[in-house]
C-alpha cells in the first residue's frame, strides 16, 4: 500500500468520522460526561469472546512466520476453516457474533503492545496482530447480511473489561481509526458504512442513541422529499455548510480590507465580519468549556491566533472611534491605521483557514497528511539546530570587541537566521576577531546548509516512502492496562505465548464458548 494511498484513506476515514460526531447533536449527545452509550452487549462476554480469539490466533501461529504467508489471498494459516469456524462460531457464536470484529480488534492492540514489551518477540506478536487484522477483514467482507454488517458488526458499541472495570464504549469503525488499522480501513464494508455515514443513509436513532438506523427516504427519488431541514444531521451537509459559512466570511474579510474607511467608521461589511468573529469565539470557547484540554489541537491555536488578530484590530478601531474627526494630535487616524494592519496582517490565515474545511476532498486531505509529517520531522531537526546556533551565538559574543554589546547581539542573531533562511551574509563578520569570526561563520553557514540538504531531505523522503514505520508510529503511544478473563483475578499478567515447533499447518484447537 502506497504512501498516498494510506494519506487519502487515513485522512477521509479521520475527517469522516469527525465529521460524523456532527450528527449526534441535540438530543443525541449524552447530557454530561457520566452519561455514556452504554454497551450493546454484556462487557463480561465481550472480554470473554476477545480472550478466547487471543488464544485462538496463538493456536494458529505458535510461531514467527512471514507476513506474506498471512497477508496473501491464498494464505495457508488464514484458511476458510479459520475465519469462519475460529471466529464466528466458536469464539463469537450466534449469541455474540457481532462483537467478534471489535474483539479482533482489541486483539490487534494487544499483540501490538506485546511486540513493544515483549522485544525477543515483537516479529511473532507483530504476525498475530496482521492476522487479527487481516481476520477481521475478512469477516467484514465475507459477511452478506448487510444490515446486520452496517447496523452491528461495525457501528454498535461494545466495552470490554479491564482490571475489574468497563472500558468506554466504542464501536468498529471507530477502534480501526485509533488503532491505524489500515487493511480493515480499506474493506469494502468498511467503506460503505462510512460512505452511508457521511451522506446521511444510516442516523443514529432518536430514541436509542447506540443503535443506528436507516434513513427512510434513501431511495426516494422526489427532490422536496429529501429537502428536509432534519436532514442538516448528515455529515455532508453539515461539510457544505461549513464550506459555504468559511468561503462568505473569507469574502467579508475581501470586502473590508479592500474598502478602508479613512476617517475610521464602521460600515456595514466590517460590522457583519467582526460579528461573525465574536460567534466564532464564542463557540470555540463553548467547545472548550464543554471538552477540556482535549480539545486543543493545530486548528484551534491556528483559529485563536486569527481571532485574536481580529479582536486586537476592532479594539483599535474603537480606541480611534473614541477621538474626533481632524484632532490636532492625529490619533484618529493612528488607531485607524493600527487597526487596518492588523486587519491586513490576518490575509494568509484566512486563506489558510479552508484547508480546515477543504480536507475532505481527496486532494487536499492527502497534502495535509504530506504535510503533517514533513513539519513534525522539521521540528526535530530545527530542534537540533537550536543547540548548534547556541554554541555559535556564544562564539561569536565572546570574539567581539565592541562596547555596545546588545546592538552586536541582535545583528549576530540577524545574520545566523539569514544564514538559516539561505541568504548568508558575510560581510559584517570581518571585524570580529579577524580571521577567527568569519571562518567560524563559514563553518556555521557550511553546517547549516549541508544539514538542510543532507539530513532533512533524506529523513523527510525516509518517513514519507516508509508505510511501515510510519504506521508503527502512529499507533496508540499509551499503554492500555492489563487485560483480564472475568474469571481470574485482576492480577493476572499477559497469557504467556505457545512455545512449539513451527508448522504452518498447525491444527486449531476448538475451545469451548
Amino acid at each position: 500500500m502506497t504512501f498516498a494511498t494510506r494519506c487519502v484513506a487515513v485522512r477521509a476515514i479521520d475527517v469522516y468520522y469527525a465529521t460524523t460526531l456532527q450528527l449526534t447533536s441535540g438530543i443525541v449527545l449524552p447530557s454530561n460526561t457520566h452519561d455514556l452509550v452504554p454497551s450493546a452487549m454484556d462487557p463480561t462476554a465481550v472480554t470473554k469472546v476477545a480472550l478466547r480469539l487471543k488464544y485462538q490466533i496463538e493456536q494458529v501461529i505458535p510461531c514467527e512466520l512471514e507476513e506474506a504467508k498471512v497477508t496473501k489471498a491464498n494464505s495457508p494459516i488464514i484458511t476458510r476453516r479459520v475465519i469462519v469456524i475460529a471466529t464466528a462460531k466458536s469464539a463469537g457464536g450466534k449469541e455474540h457474533e457481532a462483537c467478534v470484529v471489535y474483539c479482533l480488534l482489541v486483539c490487534f492492540r494487544w499483540f501490538k503492545r506485546q511486540s513493544r514489551l515483549e522485544l525477543w518477540d515483537a516479529d511473532l506478536h507483530a504476525v498475530r496482530a496482521t492476522a487479527c487484522e487481516v481476520l477481521a477483514k475478512q469477516l467484514i467482507e465475507l459477511e452478506e447480511d448487510q444490515d446486520f454488517l452496517l447496523q452491528d458488526l461495525l457501528l454498535k458499541r461494545y466495552s470490554i473489561l479491564i482490571n475489574g472495570e468497563e472500558t468506554e464504549p466504542a464501536n468498529a469503525i471507530e477502534r480501526a481509526v485509533d488503532l491505524h488499522a489500515l487493511r480493515v480501513i480499506g474493506s469494502s464494508g468498511y467503506q460503505k458504512c462510512i460512505t452511508y455515514l457521511w451522506r446521511g443513509w444510516l442516523v443514529q436513532d432518536d430514541q436509542y442513541p447506540s443503535n443506528f438506523i436507516a434513513w427512510e427516504g434513501k431511495v426516494n427519488t422526489n427532490f422536496w422529499n429529501h429537502f428536509d431541514p432534519d436532514r442538516m444531521r448528515a455529515p455532508r451537509y453539515q461539510n457544505a455548510l461549513q464550506i459555504f459559512i468559511s468561503v462568505f466570511y473569507l469574502a467579508l474579510y475581501t470586502a473590508a480590507i479592500n474598502t478602508i474607511n479613512s476617517t475610521g467608521d464602521l460600515d456595514v461589511v466590517e460590522g457583519i465580519l467582526y460579528l461573525m468573529t465574536a460567534g466564532f469565539i464564542f463557540d470555540e470557547i463553548g467547545k472548550f468549556w464543554k471538552v477540556g484540554r482535549f480539545y486543543i489541537g493545530f486548528w484551534n491555536v491556528f483559529n485563536s491566533t486569527l481571532y485574536a488578530l481580529l479582536c486586537v484590530s476592532f479594539v483599535t478601531r474603537l480606541i480611534a472611534l473614541g477621538h474626533p474627526v481632524g484632532d490636532d494630535g492625529g490619533q484618529r487616524r493612528k488607531f485607524n491605521e493600527l487597526s487596518y494592519n492588523f486587519l491586513a496582517f490576518s490575509a494568509p490565515m484566512f486563506w489558510m483557514r479552508l484547508l480546515l474545511y477543504l480536507d475532505t476532498f481527496r486532494f487536499f486531505g492527502a497534502m495535509l497528511v504530506v504535510l503533517k509529517v514533513m513539519m513534525r520531522e522539521s521540528l526535530i531537526f530545527f530542534a537540533l539546530l537550536i543547540i548548534i546556533m547556541v554554541g555559535f551565538l556564544q562564539a561569536f559574543i565572546g570574539m567581539d570587541q565592541v562596547d555596545d554589546n546588545a546592538r552586536v547581539t541582535s545583528f549576530i542573531m540577524q545574520s545566523m537566521l539569514n544564514s538559516v533562511m539561505q541568504s548568508p551574509d558575510f560581510d559584517g563578520f570581518d571585524n570580529f576577531a579577524p580571521p577567527f569570526g568569519i571562518i567560524l561563520y563559514y563553518i556555521f553557514t557550511f553546517v547549516v546548509m549541508v544539514g538542510e540538504y543532507s539530513l532533512l531531505s533524506p529523513l523527510l523522503k525516509f518517513k514519507l516512502s516508509a508505510p511501515q514505520s510510519s504506521s508503527t508510529s502512529s499507533s496508540p503511544s499509551t499503554t492500555p492496562p492489563t487485560p483480564t478473563s472475568p474469571t481470574t483475578p485482576s492480577t493476572n499478567t499477559w497469557p504467556s505465548s505457545p512455545k512449539k515447533p513451527c508448522n504452518s499447518s498447525a491444527p486449531l484447537t476448538k475451545t469451548s464458548s
